[in-house]
């Protein structure tokens, strides 16, 4: 038991140590922060007000809401208070029977705060309504309605875009948690499985990739993250795709490949992050989106495929099973890339290979 429990801390820091050193996480967030970033700067966020607010979590939008108005009925309360006061309407200044107030029945500070909540929210008991009498709170009463009608547009448009935002749109986009390496028509391919768990399409899909890496230059200067184009693609091409269903996707490792000199019995430990990107636009909204993910070498598995996961069912219907989604089997496959184009024969990979609970791993019987 004791042991069980040191394999699950060791597992435990080893994945913080995983998310912590990787650019971008499995759900697309980009893992990086800013320092010495000069004060002036800070001001950029506040001209730019509205994709500020609309980036806020929603906690803080709430807290907004909540706060723009019960400040602005409290603001309002006060002048409309002190416009009672100043024509004599209060209960304590006893006002004369035929006195003739500025708004009816605000007599202290908590109708004055009644009465602006139910002008800024056009509630209207009939109970409190203005006179004539004083210009002031004709001026008031509509510069309070100006006033609440700006901060409802802005509140709502705030909530309506936060909850139209691309990226929710991007969370029924999935990815494989693996990689792998195998052979594919003649050609070691890099491979990763996609899938649009809607059923309304992606207008004008494209995939592409970025190997990130530090590399050193021949001069001696260190790229801490230099990036590398990875281009990926389909039997029918790599624009454009048909998302009507689970793609499986490639990259070809030819002697253009970063992969190229890379080997399996290497592989892991090499330091690398692919990241992966899918643009596309919502068919429903036709609103731009993007969806992230990245693989770094321990989630690259050489020498294995997925399972197919498309059918056709008796009735002719196409079936998608997603529990195949992220299952492999193990296939023939070379030892490295130079061997592939170059020397005559593949061999089976070691089954004992990073163990991979997420994974399930089917063997092929003969």
């Amino acid at each position: 038991m004791v042991f069980g429990i040191q394999k699950l801390i060791q597992d435990h820091l080893v994945e913080r140590r995983i998310r912590r050193t990787r650019l971008v996480t499995k759900d697309g967030r980009c893992n990086i922060e800013f320092g010495n970033v000069k004060y002036g700067n800070h001001f950029a966020f506040l001209v730019d007000f509205w994709t500020t607010f609309v980036e806020f979590r929603w906690r803080f939008v709430l807290f907004f809401f909540i706060t723009s108005f019960t400040l602005s009925w409290l603001i309002f309360s006060l002048l409309w208070f002190w416009i009672a006061w100043n024509n004599g309407d209060l209960k304590w200044q006893n006002p004369s029977n035929d006195h003739t107030p500025c708004v009816w029945n605000v007599v202290g500070l908590t109708t004055a705060f009644l009465f602006s909540l139910e002008t800024q929210t056009t509630i209207g008991y009939g109970v409190r309504a203005i006179t004539p009498h004083c210009p002031v709170a004709v001026a008031l009463i509509i510069i309070q309605t100006l006033i609440g009608a700006l901060i409802h547009c802005f509140i709502c448009g705030v909530i309506v875009s936060k909850i139209s935002l691309p990226k929710k749109r991007a969370k029924t986009i999935a990815f494989s948690e693996m990689a792998v390496i195998c052979p594919k028509k003649d050609f070691l391919c890099l491979i990763i499985r996609v899938a649009n768990l809607r059923k309304t399409l992606m207008i004008g899909s494209q995939i592409y990739g970025k190997l990130l890496r530090t590399t050193v230059k021949p001069d001696g200067e260190t790229i801490i993250m230099d990036q590398v184009n990875i281009e990926f693609m389909m039997d029918a091409g790599k624009d454009n795709l048909f998302f009507v269903c689970p793609l499986t996707l490639y990259h070809v490792i030819d002697k253009a490949s970063p992969f190229f000199d890379m080997a399996e019995d290497t592989f892991h430990k090499q330091e690398f992050e692919l990241v992966v990107f899918l643009d596309g636009t919502a068919e429903t909204t036709s609103s731009a989106c993007q969806v992230r993910t990245s693989f770094i070498p321990q989630e690259i598995m050489w020498g294995y495929n997925f399972l197919p996961i498309i059918s056709r069912s008796k009735e002719g219907k196409y079936r998608v099973d997603f529990s195949n989604f992220s299952k492999v089997e193990a296939v023939t496959t070379a030892h490295c890339a130079y061997c592939f184009h170059n020397i005559v024969g593949h061999h089976l990979p070691s089954i004992n290979g990073i163990d991979n609970g997420g994974f399930g791993v089917i063997g092929i019987l003969e």
